[in-house]
Order: C-alpha cells, then structure tokens, then sequence
C-alpha cells in the first residue's frame, strides 16, 4: 500500500511541477529581455549565475555534503550543461530574436531529449515518436522562416543558438535521470552553482561590468532587479523543482513542461509589443504537436 501510495503522490506532484515550472520559465523570456536593455549578453549570463548561487547556498550549502567524489564529475557535467552555457546561449538569442519566439524554439527541447536518450542513453524509439520529432522539426522550420520574414531587422541564424541550448538541457536531464538519481534535488543545484561559482566571476570580470561608468547607469541597476528576479526565481528555485521532476518523472515528461512555457512567454511578448503572426501561430502548434506526438508513451510514466 506504502509504495501505491508513493506513486501516487509522484503522478500528482508531478504535474503539480509542471504547472509551476511553466509559468516561471514562461517569465524567464521577457526577464532576459528586460535584462539585456542595461546588460550584455555575457554580464547576463554571469550575473545570473552569481545570484543563483548566492540564493542557493543561503537556503542549501549543507545538502552538498550528501554528495560522494565519485558524483561530483556529473554534477559539473550538469552545471554547464543544464545552466552555464544555456544562460549565455538565450542571452545572446534574445539580442536578435524577439522572447516569444524565442521560447516557442526552446519547447523543441523533449525532441531533442527523445533523440540523444535513444541514441546515447539507450532509451526505447517508437514509430510514432520517431513521427513526432519529424512534425517538430518541420514546425521549428517553418517558424523560423515565417519569423525572418516578419522581422527582416533579425538575424534570425540566432535561433541556432536557442536549439543549442535545448541540445545542451536535454543532455542534462538525461544525465540527471541515468547517473544523479540518488542525489537530492537541493544537492544537485548547489553543487552545479558550486562549480559554476568562479567561471561565472571570472567571465564578469572581464566583461567590464565593474567599471564605475557601467555599475552607476540606470539603466544597469534597473537590469539587476530584473536579473535578480530572473536568478533567484527562474533559476534558482526552478532549479530545484526541475531536477525533483526529473527524479519523480521521465526525462520527456520533464522536458515537455516547454509544451506551456510558450503560452506564458508569448503573453507577455504581446503585452511588451511583439509581433506574433498567424502563420508564426500555425507553425508552434506544429512544434507542440510534434512534441506531443512523441511524448504520448510517456504520458503513462
């Protein structure tokens, strides 16, 4: 009875996840947009990082020590994968790609996971997920090809950026899933900023956000409270709510929280004037098909 129970509780809590998750990575577009008025790319992604990890060590340094040598080689893996490098790839997305779009490329995430479990994790592919990913593809097409047409001022070669991030976060939750399943959620998320502590303070550094003329702008201060926002909130907790998911769930059910982080983002894409065409529409609803398509084995896990 003990362990029906258990399971129960995950299948609701897990959606519970979800809901949650989607509607903080759905505010985490037009965060980094806000961000980027005062902030480059790479002070971004550093500050981001800094402030996740200070947020993280005051309520969590101590679960670190449940962590054995022997996990340490993937909780780095995981920290670069899964916040490092995407934090600077959507930084530098968001420069030419408008944040609605840009979430709607990121929900491309559960294929890419579905391809490399198969591929490298030894993860079973059917027919029809195998269709799935074929429909979002198609899909992420044609949504780059409508949206360099709506916005000739774009480069819209930046969305490659955006399908790097996701290549990287589904590594991440493969290797969440198949190597950190005995780590604690709490655990994990502070050993990543652990590692990620001196690279991110090194990369800021350097990137001249110390000078007196940068720190004194307006314009920066007013980033910091939205990155603040974005560090704490969109990384930090999400970060550990994310990897709780991964553990109570499957990777593709994890990754398909990007089925509703669109709706959130597009919204507030509207409220902040962006343009969002009919066929950019269509061609989303293709993308979230495809990853419906392909999680539909999943929907039982």
């Amino acid at each position: 009875m003990q362990l029906i129970y258990g399971a129960m509780q995950n299948s609701k809590g897990k959606w519970l996840y979800l809901v949650i998750l989607s509607l903080v990575w759905g505010s985490s577009f037009i965060l980094i947009k806000k961000s980027l008025i005062g902030l480059t790319p790479i002070q971004l992604g550093a500050l981001r990082t800094l402030f996740a990890a200070v947020f993280l060590f005051l309520i969590g340094f101590r679960s670190m020590k449940t962590i054995v040598a022997s996990d340490w080689k993937w909780v780095a893996i995981s920290a670069f994968l899964g916040t490092f490098i995407p934090a600077f790839l959507f930084a530098f997305a968001e420069t030419e790609i408008d944040s609605g779009v840009t979430s709607v490329l990121n929900s491309m995430t559960p294929l890419v996971t579905l391809i490399l479990g198969a591929l490298i994790f030894s993860i079973q592919f059917n027919r029809n997920q195998l269709i799935g990913v074929i429909v979002g593809l198609i899909g992420c097409l044609a949504l780059i090809l409508e949206g360099a047409s709506v916005n000739p001022g774009q480069n819209y070669w930046y969305a490659l950026l955006v399908l790097c991030a996701s290549l990287c976060y589904a590594l991440n939750v493969n290797i969440i899933k198949k190597h950190m399943q005995h780590i604690s959620p709490m655990a994990i998320a502070n050993g990543n900023f652990l590692i990620l502590v001196i690279p991110a303070l090194i990369v800021l550094i350097f990137s001249g956000f110390f000078k007196s003329t940068v720190i004194m702008s307006q314009k920066v201060q007013t980033s910091l409270v939205y990155i603040a926002i974005l560090a704490i909130v969109g990384t930090g907790i999400a970060k550990v709510l994310f990897n709780k998911l991964v553990q109570i769930s499957t990777p593709v059910f994890a990754t398909s929280v990007t089925y509703t982080i669109p709706i959130v983002a597009l919204c507030w894409g509207l409220l902040d004037n962006e343009v969002f065409t009919f066929n950019q529409g269509l061609a989303s609803l293709v993308i979230i098909l495809g990853v419906y398509l392909s999680n539909r084995k999943n929907n039982k896990n």
